[in-house]
Protein backbone atom coordinates (compact mmCIF):
# COMPACT_ATOMS: atom_id res chain seq x y z
CA UNK A 1 0.00 0.00 0.00
CA UNK A 2 1.30 3.36 -1.06
CA UNK A 3 1.94 5.93 2.37
CA UNK A 4 0.35 8.41 -0.05
CA UNK A 5 -3.08 7.24 -1.60
CA UNK A 6 -3.38 9.33 -4.56
CA UNK A 7 0.43 9.60 -5.64
CA UNK A 8 -0.42 6.54 -8.38
CA UNK A 9 -3.11 7.98 -9.62
CA UNK A 10 -1.87 11.23 -9.84
CA UNK A 11 1.14 10.25 -11.15
CA UNK A 12 -0.11 8.18 -13.61
CA UNK A 13 -2.77 11.43 -14.95
CA UNK A 14 0.24 14.03 -14.69
CA UNK A 15 3.16 12.20 -16.15
CA UNK A 16 1.93 8.91 -18.18
CA UNK A 17 1.67 10.92 -21.33
CA UNK A 18 4.41 13.23 -21.46
CA UNK A 19 6.86 10.68 -20.64
CA UNK A 20 5.70 8.72 -23.72
CA UNK A 21 5.31 5.66 -21.70
CA UNK A 22 9.21 5.77 -20.39
CA UNK A 23 10.47 5.96 -17.49
CA UNK A 24 13.21 8.84 -16.24
CA UNK A 25 15.74 7.39 -16.34
CA UNK A 26 15.44 5.68 -19.76
CA UNK A 27 14.57 9.85 -20.66
CA UNK A 28 17.79 10.39 -19.57
CA UNK A 29 19.62 7.80 -20.97
CA UNK A 30 17.67 8.78 -24.59
CA UNK A 31 19.24 12.42 -23.59
CA UNK A 32 22.83 11.53 -23.00
CA UNK A 33 22.61 9.63 -26.08
CA UNK A 34 21.43 12.64 -27.85
CA UNK A 35 24.05 14.69 -26.46
CA UNK A 36 26.96 12.17 -27.37
CA UNK A 37 25.92 11.90 -31.16
CA UNK A 38 25.70 15.90 -31.24
CA UNK A 39 29.42 16.00 -29.84
CA UNK A 40 30.46 13.63 -32.51
CA UNK A 41 28.73 15.65 -35.17
CA UNK A 42 30.13 18.67 -34.41
CA UNK A 43 33.78 17.09 -34.09
CA UNK A 44 33.44 15.50 -37.54
CA UNK A 45 31.83 19.11 -38.96
CA UNK A 46 35.23 20.23 -37.04
CA UNK A 47 37.18 18.11 -39.53
CA UNK A 48 35.28 18.90 -42.57
CA UNK A 49 35.66 22.56 -41.21
CA UNK A 50 39.43 22.54 -41.47
CA UNK A 51 39.96 21.08 -44.86
CA UNK A 52 37.81 24.25 -46.43
CA UNK A 53 39.32 26.83 -44.14
CA UNK A 54 41.44 28.26 -46.35
CA UNK A 55 38.81 28.44 -49.26
CA UNK A 56 36.53 29.94 -46.46
CA UNK A 57 38.87 32.14 -45.32
CA UNK A 58 39.85 33.85 -48.38
CA UNK A 59 35.91 34.13 -49.25
CA UNK A 60 35.55 36.23 -45.79
CA UNK A 61 38.48 38.22 -46.38
CA UNK A 62 37.84 39.19 -50.12
CA UNK A 63 35.88 42.47 -49.55
CA UNK A 64 38.52 43.78 -47.43
CA UNK A 65 41.10 42.79 -49.72
CA UNK A 66 39.38 44.53 -53.19
CA UNK A 67 39.44 48.02 -51.15
CA UNK A 68 43.42 47.68 -49.64
CA UNK A 69 45.91 50.05 -51.31
CA UNK A 70 48.43 48.36 -54.03
CA UNK A 71 51.31 46.57 -52.57
CA UNK A 72 49.38 46.10 -49.28
CA UNK A 73 47.37 43.08 -47.27
CA UNK A 74 46.56 42.24 -43.96
CA UNK A 75 48.65 42.17 -41.11
CA UNK A 76 48.66 40.15 -38.07
CA UNK A 77 51.14 41.23 -34.97
CA UNK A 78 50.70 38.33 -32.25
CA UNK A 79 52.91 35.42 -33.61
CA UNK A 80 49.45 33.13 -32.69
CA UNK A 81 47.29 35.19 -34.27
CA UNK A 82 46.51 33.91 -37.57
CA UNK A 83 46.74 30.41 -36.49
CA UNK A 84 44.10 31.31 -33.49
CA UNK A 85 41.94 32.78 -36.40
CA UNK A 86 41.72 29.74 -38.65
CA UNK A 87 40.94 27.21 -35.48
CA UNK A 88 38.24 30.03 -34.75
CA UNK A 89 36.86 29.43 -38.21
CA UNK A 90 37.34 25.77 -38.24
CA UNK A 91 35.02 25.55 -35.51
CA UNK A 92 32.37 28.43 -36.29
CA UNK A 93 32.48 25.94 -39.93
CA UNK A 94 32.42 22.67 -37.88
CA UNK A 95 29.36 24.69 -35.71
CA UNK A 96 27.20 25.23 -39.35
CA UNK A 97 28.11 22.15 -40.86
CA UNK A 98 26.74 19.64 -37.97
CA UNK A 99 23.74 22.32 -36.91
CA UNK A 100 21.38 20.28 -39.17
CA UNK A 101 22.68 16.51 -37.20
CA UNK A 102 22.22 18.45 -34.46
CA UNK A 103 18.93 20.59 -34.78
CA UNK A 104 17.88 16.58 -35.63
CA UNK A 105 18.84 15.28 -32.55
CA UNK A 106 17.15 17.95 -30.85
CA UNK A 107 14.11 17.11 -33.10
CA UNK A 108 13.98 13.08 -32.00
CA UNK A 109 13.98 14.30 -28.21
CA UNK A 110 10.98 16.85 -28.46
CA UNK A 111 8.95 15.38 -31.54
CA UNK A 112 7.69 12.30 -29.50
CA UNK A 113 6.35 15.19 -26.79
CA UNK A 114 4.93 17.62 -29.50
CA UNK A 115 1.27 17.25 -30.86
CA UNK A 116 0.76 17.35 -34.51
CA UNK A 117 0.22 21.38 -34.84
CA UNK A 118 3.55 21.87 -32.43
CA UNK A 119 5.50 19.99 -34.66
CA UNK A 120 4.45 21.65 -38.08
CA UNK A 121 4.98 25.09 -36.31
CA UNK A 122 8.39 24.26 -35.16
CA UNK A 123 9.53 23.01 -38.42
CA UNK A 124 8.34 26.37 -40.34
CA UNK A 125 10.39 27.90 -37.02
CA UNK A 126 13.97 26.37 -38.03
CA UNK A 127 13.26 26.78 -41.69
CA UNK A 128 12.07 30.54 -41.69
CA UNK A 129 14.76 31.22 -39.03
CA UNK A 130 17.68 29.31 -41.07
CA UNK A 131 16.55 31.45 -44.08
CA UNK A 132 16.19 34.55 -42.14
CA UNK A 133 19.80 34.11 -40.83
CA UNK A 134 21.19 33.16 -44.24
CA UNK A 135 19.26 36.21 -45.84
CA UNK A 136 21.05 38.84 -43.25
CA UNK A 137 24.30 37.10 -43.76
CA UNK A 138 24.05 37.34 -47.61
CA UNK A 139 23.45 40.82 -46.85
CA UNK A 140 26.59 41.50 -44.68
CA UNK A 141 28.75 40.30 -47.20
CA UNK A 142 27.75 41.37 -50.20
CA UNK A 143 26.58 44.82 -49.25
CA UNK A 144 27.24 46.23 -46.10
CA UNK A 145 30.66 44.87 -45.10
CA UNK A 146 31.64 45.70 -48.53
CA UNK A 147 30.67 49.14 -48.56
CA UNK A 148 31.90 49.22 -44.89
CA UNK A 149 35.60 48.56 -45.58
CA UNK A 150 35.73 50.79 -48.58
CA UNK A 151 34.91 53.91 -46.33
CA UNK A 152 37.62 52.84 -44.00
CA UNK A 153 39.98 52.45 -46.74
CA UNK A 154 38.84 55.90 -48.35
CA UNK A 155 41.43 57.79 -45.53
CA UNK A 156 43.74 55.85 -46.98
CA UNK A 157 47.20 58.59 -47.99
CA UNK A 158 50.80 58.56 -48.82
CA UNK A 159 51.79 58.88 -45.28
CA UNK A 160 48.64 57.20 -43.88
CA UNK A 161 48.44 53.20 -45.15
CA UNK A 162 45.31 51.31 -45.06
CA UNK A 163 46.51 48.04 -43.38
CA UNK A 164 44.17 46.23 -40.76
CA UNK A 165 44.98 43.67 -38.23
CA UNK A 166 44.13 40.18 -39.03
CA UNK A 167 41.23 39.91 -35.93
CA UNK A 168 40.09 43.00 -36.23
CA UNK A 169 38.63 42.56 -39.63
CA UNK A 170 37.43 39.37 -38.81
CA UNK A 171 35.81 40.91 -35.41
CA UNK A 172 33.96 43.39 -37.27
CA UNK A 173 32.93 40.90 -39.77
CA UNK A 174 31.80 38.75 -37.02
CA UNK A 175 29.64 41.28 -35.21
CA UNK A 176 28.25 42.68 -38.66
CA UNK A 177 26.96 39.31 -39.95
CA UNK A 178 25.33 38.25 -36.00
CA UNK A 179 23.92 41.66 -35.66
CA UNK A 180 21.73 41.11 -39.09
CA UNK A 181 21.15 37.70 -39.30
CA UNK A 182 19.53 38.48 -35.84
CA UNK A 183 17.78 41.73 -37.53
CA UNK A 184 16.45 39.93 -40.66
CA UNK A 185 14.74 37.60 -38.30
CA UNK A 186 12.13 40.11 -37.81
CA UNK A 187 9.06 38.82 -40.08
CA UNK A 188 9.39 35.32 -38.59
CA UNK A 189 9.32 36.42 -34.84
CA UNK A 190 6.35 38.82 -35.94
CA UNK A 191 4.53 35.44 -37.53
CA UNK A 192 4.25 33.80 -34.58
CA UNK A 193 4.00 36.43 -32.31
CA UNK A 194 0.74 37.13 -34.42
CA UNK A 195 -0.69 33.58 -34.74
CA UNK A 196 -0.71 33.77 -31.11
CA UNK A 197 -2.48 36.83 -31.06
CA UNK A 198 0.21 39.58 -29.31
CA UNK A 199 0.71 41.20 -32.10
CA UNK A 200 -1.69 42.34 -35.04
CA UNK A 201 -0.69 44.87 -38.14
CA UNK A 202 -2.53 47.71 -36.81
CA UNK A 203 -0.08 47.71 -33.72
CA UNK A 204 2.73 47.82 -36.02
CA UNK A 205 1.90 50.19 -37.67
CA UNK A 206 0.60 52.82 -35.30
CA UNK A 207 3.94 51.66 -34.12
CA UNK A 208 6.31 52.85 -36.87
CA UNK A 209 7.38 56.10 -35.84
CA UNK A 210 8.76 54.38 -32.78
CA UNK A 211 9.91 51.41 -34.72
CA UNK A 212 12.04 53.51 -36.64
CA UNK A 213 13.84 55.33 -34.08
CA UNK A 214 14.57 52.01 -32.63
CA UNK A 215 15.69 50.52 -36.08
CA UNK A 216 18.38 53.89 -36.38
CA UNK A 217 19.61 53.06 -32.69
CA UNK A 218 20.10 49.48 -33.55
CA UNK A 219 21.49 50.47 -36.73
CA UNK A 220 23.97 52.81 -35.09
CA UNK A 221 25.15 50.34 -32.27
CA UNK A 222 25.73 47.57 -35.47
CA UNK A 223 28.04 49.87 -37.28
CA UNK A 224 31.39 51.15 -35.87
CA UNK A 225 31.20 54.46 -37.58
CA UNK A 226 29.12 57.49 -36.63
CA UNK A 227 28.23 58.84 -40.56
CA UNK A 228 24.39 58.39 -41.46
CA UNK A 229 25.15 56.80 -45.08
CA UNK A 230 26.66 53.78 -43.49
CA UNK A 231 23.83 54.15 -40.91
CA UNK A 232 21.16 54.38 -43.53
CA UNK A 233 22.71 51.09 -45.45
CA UNK A 234 22.16 49.16 -42.13
CA UNK A 235 18.66 51.11 -41.20
CA UNK A 236 17.27 50.56 -44.99
CA UNK A 237 16.64 46.84 -44.59
CA UNK A 238 15.42 47.16 -41.45
CA UNK A 239 12.61 49.18 -41.92
CA UNK A 240 11.72 46.85 -45.25
CA UNK A 241 11.55 43.84 -42.67
CA UNK A 242 9.64 46.26 -40.46
CA UNK A 243 7.25 46.55 -43.25
CA UNK A 244 7.11 43.34 -44.36
CA UNK A 245 6.51 42.32 -40.82
CA UNK A 246 3.23 44.20 -40.99
CA UNK A 247 1.89 42.31 -43.88
CA UNK A 248 2.67 39.10 -42.42
CA UNK A 249 1.04 39.83 -39.28
CA UNK A 250 -1.99 41.19 -41.18
CA UNK A 251 -2.06 37.81 -43.51
CA UNK A 252 -1.44 35.54 -40.48
CA UNK A 253 -2.27 37.15 -37.31
CA UNK A 254 -5.68 36.96 -35.14
CA UNK A 255 -8.06 40.48 -34.58
CA UNK A 256 -6.88 41.88 -31.47
CA UNK A 257 -9.42 43.19 -29.31
CA UNK A 258 -9.14 46.85 -29.73
CA UNK A 259 -8.52 46.30 -33.63
CA UNK A 260 -11.52 48.15 -33.97
CA UNK A 261 -10.72 50.70 -31.49
CA UNK A 262 -10.43 54.53 -32.70
CA UNK A 263 -7.58 56.14 -33.53
CA UNK A 264 -5.02 57.45 -31.27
Amino acid sequence: MALIPFAAPYRSRSYEGLLGGKTVLEHLDEIRKRLLYSAIGMAVGVAIGFAFVDRVFNFLMRPTRRVLPPGTGLVYTDPGEAFSLYIEIALLLGLVIAMPFILFQIWTLLAPLMPRRSKLLAFAFVVFTTLGFVAGAAFTHYIAFPYMMAFFASFNAPDLVFTPKLNDVFALYLKMLLGMGIVFQMPTAVFFLAKVGLLSARLLWRSFRYALLLIFIAAAAITPTGDMVTQAIFAAPMIGLYLLSIGVAWIFGRPRPDDGDGDD
